[in-house]
């Protein structure tokens, strides 16, 4: 066996143990997901006595029912489903709106370099949960929808990866736009937004997955059952077994086990971004890659 075909013979045997650890970490990630939706369609007497493994036993669709009906889940899902909306949007705006200029060089943007300086301090140091609470409370948005949305209303890690993602958007062009007499807004919105939607994607997916998995900060600020958000409800069920705003007639015990509708509650918390990722997905790698290379 000469050289070239012992490197043959070991790129293939890497190539199948690399598709077999993929499978195996694939399998990983599906297969709770999997577990939970038999979980969550069979009924009492499998689910309480861990009968259920892949695939449904006895089915039933109650406990969807009973999720349908419960009012504090229907609305801690609206709040969750208002927040990500509205706060993912005023991400972006701000995000864009910050990292443009500073893209810009210093002679461009006199005081470009302190205001960066500010922006990566920010980034390493921060003050504390305390002050945090404090400045939220001071300001008056405690028990608001607004505790949830400003304080992540400006993530600086998104900021430097837009900026750097603008600064490499040929010069080329907005030296064209200026000499057609297009306006920095006009250049913003008709030049650089357009080439940079790998980036705005993949950070609008960052910005709505943070705000629809957030929990501590509902279960810090937020004191009104009708403003709680969605994943600060489900630890209330999920951890601290609370299944009173379910199981309030004697009759239900008998009807659905406590783990079926813990596992329909959690199934119907992850739909909206299994929903929403294949459409951002195809930007994810190169919006990432392109953001990260320039500092």
């Amino acid at each position: 066996m000469n050289r070239a075909e012992y490197r043959g013979i070991r790129s293939r045997v890497f190539d199948i143990l690399n598709h077999l650890l993929l499978i195996m970490l694939g399998l990983s990630c599906i297969l709770p997901l999997v577990h939970l939706l038999a979980l969550s369609f069979s009924d009492r007497a499998a689910a309480t006595g861990g009968l259920v493994t892949l695939w449904p036993v006895r089915f039933t669709a109650i406990t969807y029912e009973k999720v349908m009906e419960a009012g504090v889940f229907i609305s801690a899902f609206w709040v969750s489903v208002l927040r990500t909306v509205v706060g993912t949007t005023l991400q972006m705006i701000l995000v864009i709106l910050i990292s443009f200029p500073l893209s810009k060089s210093k002679e461009e943007m006199p005081g470009r370099n302190i205001i960066m300086g500010v922006v990566v301090f920010a980034y390493l140091f921060n003050g504390g949960l305390i002050p945090w609470f404090l400045v939220i409370k001071q300001l008056r948005m405690l028990n608001t929808l607004w505790a949830l949305i400003i304080p992540q209303a400006l993530p600086l890690w998104n900021v430097i990866l837009m900026m750097n993602f603008f600064r490499r958007v040929p010069k080329e062009l907005e030296e064209a736009s200026i000499i057609d007499g297009a306006t920095y807004w006009q250049i913003l919105l008709y030049v650089y937004l357009p080439i940079s939607i790998p980036a705005l994607a993949t950070l609008t997916l960052f910005g709505a997955v943070g705000h629809w998995n957030a929990w501590f900060d509902g279960m810090i600020l937020i004191a009104d059952r009708d403003l709680i958000p969605l994943q600060t409800f489900l630890r209330t069920v999920v951890i601290k077994m609370d299944m009173n705003e379910f199981m309030r007639n004697p009759e239900d015990f008998g009807l659905y086990s406590d783990r079926s509708l813990r596992a329909a509650q959690t199934l119907v918390t992850v739909v909206p971004i299994l929903i929403v990722y294949p459409f951002l997905q195809r930007y994810f790698v190169s919006g990432i890659t392109l953001g990260a290379l320039k500092g």
